[in-house]
């Protein structure tokens, strides 16, 4: 069977299909839209990113809907991809829950960015990313440069996110007392580094991609990207897009379980892309968490 069609029968067969013909069936009081519980007995198994990855949380089992009828049919590769390859179409007898509205980028969202000043040296934004958040000056002002950070009200800093095309959808803000995402705008990529890299470090924060790229030392291989710790169907897309042009792709994602999902995401891509994959963890919980420790080291000495 071409590698192609592979692809085609994994992207069209759910793991909960599999699951059902298996005799599992749907827990709904535990389950949520991205993670659905599905149980057998006293088996469990939690589907996501849309029925194309499961995990078990007893056990390390986890993978794409293959490695799924693998385990649970042992059969051999040829016998799976049949197997798998004859519920293509099939859908899962439980409901989907509604998914939310899609934002719509405004061209108010894109006046109120271009509105606000750019991040300037000293500036309480500046301060703020530099003195609290521990990001390096020589960082701040190659994101200055590629013009990534915008001041935002009450010494906040807004860290934009663009489509490929470099258009600006959304921006994640950040500030001593707040946190949050431009309302109106779309999460998509916040981009820093080089847009030729061969490498793509994909972090949960534009803070933890820029705490990433200090604490590398700013690799010029290398673009560190943000998805403000979301994953929309438009965050999906652009990574794809990265994927199929880069050498490695990073799972720098949180040192939790939320950051271990995002990477089992990131896995699949770099498996469909056919590019080089790699984990990559903080030492404590985020990359920015490293970062202040690190700069809070080099103080004491």
């Amino acid at each position: 069977m071409e590698r192609q069609e592979i692809e085609r029968i994994r992207d069209k067969v759910s793991c909960g299909v599999v699951l059902e013909q298996a005799g599992f069936k749907v827990d709904l009081k535990e389950s949520t839209r991205r993670a659905v519980k599905y149980r057998r007995g006293v088996e469990i198994v939690i589907v996501i990113h849309g029925g194309r990855g499961w995990f078990d949380p007893l056990s390390d089992r986890k993978g794409d809907v293959f490695a799924l009828h693998a385990w649970l049919q042992p059969d051999g590769f040829t016998a799976t991809l049949q197997s798998v390859g004859a519920l293509a179409g099939v859908p899962a007898s439980t409901a989907p829950w509604p998914l939310p509205p899609r934002q719509k980028i405004t061209i108010d969202t894109v006046e109120r960015w271009e509105a606000r000043p750019p991040l300037r040296q000293g500036s309480p934004a500046y301060r703020y990313l530099n003195e609290i958040r521990a990001i390096p000056s020589r960082t701040l002002r190659r994101a200055m440069q590629q013009r990534l950070i915008r001041e935002g009200p009450y010494g906040s800093a807004w860290l934009v996110h663009r489509d490929g095309d470099g258009r600006v959808c959304g921006w994640e803000e950040r500030g001593h007392q707040w946190r949050g995402f431009s309302s109106g705008g779309a999460k998509v990529l916040f981009r820093f580094g080089s847009p030729t890299a061969d490498r793509l470090c994909v972090a949960e924060a534009a803070i933890d991609a820029l705490s990433l790229a200090a604490i590398e030392g700013e690799r010029f291989d290398t673009l560190y990207v943000s998805t403000a710790g979301g994953w929309s169907p438009a965050t999906e897309l652009a990574v794809r897009e990265l994927a199929g042009r880069i050498e490695v792709l990073v799972a720098a994602t949180d040192r939790n379980s939320q950051g271990e999902a995002f990477a089992d995401t990131l896995r699949c891509i770099a498996a469909r892309a056919d590019c080089g994959f790699r984990r990559l963890r903080p030492r404590r919980e985020d990359w920015n968490e490293d970062l202040a420790e690190r700069a809070s080291r080099a103080a004491d000495v």
